[in-house]
């Protein structure tokens, strides 16, 4: 194993939801080399499967996406009783007042504009688990 390791986040299990086959794979890589189980999927219909059977500690959720955004898929993971404490971040190439207040009243605990940064990724995973674990 490489030193990239980050002991805080080793074997957390990390949901990453997007139509980018770039931002999943960036995102699962930065996660996997810091030692994260990383779960990814294309969209909210096939996260929400995905959540009920792996049951994430964290979750990352684009907001523009097909289907089911992610606001919609928020709102539905805040509003099940199993997963309504799992923390959900929500990403976007956006950057404003408005996408973030959204994203709030949807239940999300924190908001990252694209492209992130592997210590922003962490940063997120950190902030929202040392009160889990």
């Amino acid at each position: 194993m490489s030193n990239d390791l980050d002991s805080d986040v080793v074997d957390l299990k990390v949901m990453v939801i997007d139509d980018s086959k770039t931002i999943r794979r960036t995102a699962e890589i930065l996660l996997k080399k810091a030692g994260c189980d990383v779960i990814t999927a294309t969209d909210g219909f096939e996260a929400l499967a995905l959540i009920a059977d792996r049951h994430p500690d964290v979750i990352f959720v684009d907001i523009m996406m097909p289907r089911l955004d992610g606001y919609q898929t928020c709102a539905l993971i805040k509003h099940s009783e199993q997963f309504k404490d799992t923390p959900v971040i929500m990403l976007s190439s956006k950057d404003g007042l408005f996408d973030r207040a959204r994203g709030r009243i949807v239940g999300s605990e924190q908001y990252l504009t694209k492209p992130f940064t592997k210590d922003e990724l962490l940063g997120a995973i950190k902030r929202h688990t040392a009160k889990v674990a």
